[in-house]
C-alpha cells in the first residue's frame, strides 16, 4: 500500500491540506466544495471533510471559498528568448504556471542538441515544471541548406528519448507541406516514442491543411472560429494565444460553442519581460478565455487537464487535482480577475498573497553561449550596387502589421553608385547576417518599407527560427555602427542616431537571451521601443517588426541570408523584380 492510501482512508495525517474551496474538478467541467489532501508531493484525496487527518505537524489553508484549480500549463511558450526562465520564473509562478512546454528556437538553431541540453539543465531544478520539444530549425532546407549534419541530426532525435522532452517544435507548414525534408527523421523518430509533433499553419487551409495534418498533431496558429474548428475536423489539437506576440483567444471564444472542450487548449506563446510582470502569465490567458465566454471550468481546463492529456503529461499526474495527481494547485479569489492568490508547486507553497517564497536563479552556460555573435561589419555588406537593376527599380519587403509582410517594389536613390536608403520615402536598407557558427558572418542587404525610421538604425540578434543578426536602418555608417555594438555586447538590440548607441539591449546568453534580473531587461526593452520611436518607427510594435522580418512562418515575402525568402513560392529570390 502506498502513503496516499493510508492518508485517503483516513489512518494517517496528511502533509498539507486546503480546505474550505470551491474546487475544479477539469474532468467534469465542475467546482464542487471539497478539501484537497496533500502527501509530500501528490494528491492523496479529495473528501468533502478533511478534518480526520489534520494532524499537528499539518499544514493547513483555508480557501474561504475561493476557487481551487490544478496548477496552469503553458502549451506552447518560448523559454529561450528575450530573458533567461531561471531569471523570471518566479513571475510566471505569480499567475499560477507550475508547468510550461517550450520551444528551444532560440539556442536550438545555433547549438543544435546542446542548445537543448542546456534548456533543460538551466530550468531542471525550478519550482516550475518545463518541457520541451526537440527545433527542427537545423534540419530545415527550405530556403537555405540544411545545418545539422548527419551526426547533429541524430543528436537531435535522440533527444525525444528524455522524459523531458516531449515533442518535435513547430514546423511552418511551407516547410513540410508536398516536399520532402529533412526534418521527417525527428517526425518518424516522435512517432516512435509516442510524442507530438507541433505545427505552424499560418495561412494554411484546406487541402494544404490536410496534408499537414498527416505531419503534426497541434497548432497554435488560428486566428478565428472557423480556423479552430476546420483544424480539430482535421484531428488537430487547436491551442489558442494570448501572449506578447498575438491575442488570438477571440477565436478560441468563436469556436467553443461548435467543438469538444477537450479538443482546445490555452498558451501564451511568450510573454516578454513587460508583459510578464505587469499582465501575468497563464492566469491572464485564462481571463482572455473567460472574457470570449468560455465557461470558468472550461477555461481551467483548456489551461491544464487538456494540455496535459496531449503532451503526455497526465502520466506524471499534471494537469488534475484527482488522487494521485502531482500537487500543484492554485488558489484564485476572483474567477473575473482570475486573481491568483496561491500557488502551490509539488506540495511546497511557493506563492502567497503577493509573497512569493522563491528568487531568481542563475545558470552558468559554456563559454561559447556568451560569444556566439561575430558579424562581418565589412562596408561592402551593407552596400548595393546600382548595377543590379536596369531601371532603377529594385524587389523590397513591405511591412505591413504584426508579422505580416507583403512584396513591393522600389526606386532607392544612387549616390556613388550605389543603391541608398531613402526614409523620407519610407525606403530603409535591411542587412542580415549570419552568426551560425558554421556561417562566414556574411549576408544579404535588401530593402524594407513600412517601419516609418526618418533616420539612424537599429540591429538585434534575436531574430526568429534565424541564427543571424539583422539590421534595419536610414543610412549605411548607423547601419554598421549598429551591427558592431550587437557584436560587442554578444548580441542584443542596439538603436543608433548620428553614430552613437542611444539604447541598448545586451542579451548574452546564445545571443537570444538576457540573463539580467527580469526588470531590468524590461526596462532596457522599453528603452529600445522608447528610441525606435523617436527615430520615427509608427508600427504598434516596432521590435516585433523587426524581429520577425526573418521569419518564413508567415508570409509572404522576408529576408534570409541569401536573399529574400518569397514564402509561398518557397524560392529565394533576389532584388530584381
Amino acid at each position: 500500500m502506498n502513503d496516499l492510501q493510508s492518508v485517503a482512508l483516513g489512518d494517517d495525517s496528511a502533509d498539507l491540506v486546503i480546505t474550505g474551496g470551491r474546487v475544479c474538478l477539469p474532468e467534469i467541467g465542475e467546482f464542487q466544495s471539497r478539501d484537497v489532501v496533500v502527501v509530500d508531493d501528490r494528491v492523496a484525496a479529495l473528501p468533502e471533510d478533511a478534518s480526520p487527518v489534520v494532524g499537528d505537524d499539518t499544514q493547513v489553508i483555508t480557501a474561504g471559498n475561493r476557487v481551487v484549480a490544478p496548477g496552469f500549463v503553458d502549451a506552447h511558450t518560448h523559454l529561450d528568448l528575450h530573458q533567461t526562465f531561471e531569471n523570471a520564473y518566479h513571475y510566471a509562478i505569480e499567475g499560477g504556471t507550475t508547468t510550461v512546454v517550450s520551444e528551444v528556437t532560440g539556442y536550438g538553431p545555433a547549438f543544435g542538441a546542446e542548445g537543448v541540453e542546456q534548456f533543460l539543465a538551466a530550468t531542471s531544478y525550478l519550482p516550475v515544471r518545463v518541457r520541451a520539444v526537440v527545433p527542427p530549425q537545423p534540419l530545415l532546407d527550405t530556403f537555405e541548406p540544411r545545418r545539422a549534419n548527419d551526426e547533429e541530426a541524430r543528436a537531435l532525435a535522440d533527444l525525444l528519448g528524455d522524459d523531458r522532452v516531449v515533442g518535435v517544435g513547430e514546423t511552418d507548414w511551407i516547410h513540410a507541406v508536398g516536399r520532402d525534408t529533412p526534418a521527417e527523421l525527428l517526425y518518424e523518430r516522435a512517432r516512435e516514442e509516442g510524442k507530438t509533433v507541433s505545427g505552424h499553419a499560418a495561412g494554411c487551409s484546406g487541402e494544404k491543411l490536410a496534408a499537414f495534418a498527416t505531419v503534426i498533431d497541434d497548432d497554435h496558429e488560428a486566428i478565428s472560429g472557423e480556423d479552430i474548428v476546420e483544424r480539430v475536423e482535421n484531428g488537430v489539437h487547436a491551442i489558442g494565444r494570448y501572449g506578447s506576440i498575438r491575442d488570438d483567444v477571440e477565436a478560441i471564444g468563436a469556436a467553443y460553442p461548435e467543438v469538444p472542450t477537450a479538443e482546445l487548449s490555452l498558451s501564451t506563446d511568450g510573454m516578454w519581460p513587460r508583459e510578464l510582470i505587469d499582465e501575468g502569465d497563464m492566469d491572464a490567458v485564462v481571463r482572455r478565455a473567460i472574457e470570449e465566454g468560455v465557461e470558468p471550468a472550461d477555461a481551467i481546463r483548456m489551461a491544464t487537464l487538456n494540455p496535459a492529456r496531449h503532451f503526455g503529461l497526465d502520466d506524471e499526474g499534471v494537469g488534475s487535482l484527482s488522487p494521485g495527481s502531482v500537487a500543484d494547485v492554485v488558489l484564485i479569489d476572483d474567477l473575473d480577475e482570475v486573481n491568483v492568490t496561491t500557488v502551490v508547486s509539488g506540495g511546497e507553497v511557493v506563492y502567497n498573497k503577493g509573497e512569493s517564497k522563491v528568487a531568481p536563479r542563475t545558470h552558468e552556460y559554456p563559454d561559447h553561449f556568451y560569444d556566439s555573435v561575430d558579424v562581418s561589419t565589412d562596408p561592402a555588406e551593407f552596400r548595393v550596387p546600382a548595377d543590379v537593376t536596369e531601371d532603377g527599380a529594385v524587389r523590397a519587403v513591405e511591412h505591413q502589421q504584426g508579422l505580416i509582410s507583403g512584396e513591393t517594389t522600389v526606386s532607392p536613390p544612387v549616390e556613388g553608385g550605389e543603391l541608398v536608403a531613402d526614409p523620407e520615402a519610407g525606403i530603409l536598407k535591411a542587412t542580415l547576417l549570419d552568426r551560425h557558427p558554421k556561417g562566414d558572418g556574411t549576408g544579404f542587404t535588401g530593402f524594407v518599407t513600412g517601419l516609418g525610421l526618418d533616420s539612424g538604425a537599429v540591429a538585434t540578434s534575436i531574430v526568429w527560427e534565424t541564427t543571424g543578426v539583422l539590421a534595419v536602418g536610414a543610412n549605411d555608417a548607423d547601419v554598421r555602427t549598429a551591427v558592431s555594438h550587437v557584436n560587442e555586447m554578444g548580441g542584443g538590440w542596439a538603436v543608433v542616431e548620428d553614430g552613437e548607441v542611444v539604447a541598448e539591449l545586451p542579451t548574452r546568453v546564445a545571443g537570444v537571451c538576457s540573463d539580467l534580473e527580469v526588470e531590468e531587461t524590461a526596462k532596457l526593452y522599453d528603452a529600445v521601443e522608447a528610441a525606435l520611436r523617436r527615430l520615427g518607427a509608427d508600427g504598434d510594435r516596432p521590435m516585433l517588426a523587426v524581429q520577425t522580418l526573418t521569419f518564413p512562418g508567415v508570409p509572404r515575402l522576408k529576408f534570409s541570408f541569401s536573399g529574400y525568402a518569397n514564402v509561398l513560392d518557397r524560392e529565394v529570390v533576389g532584388l530584381t523584380p
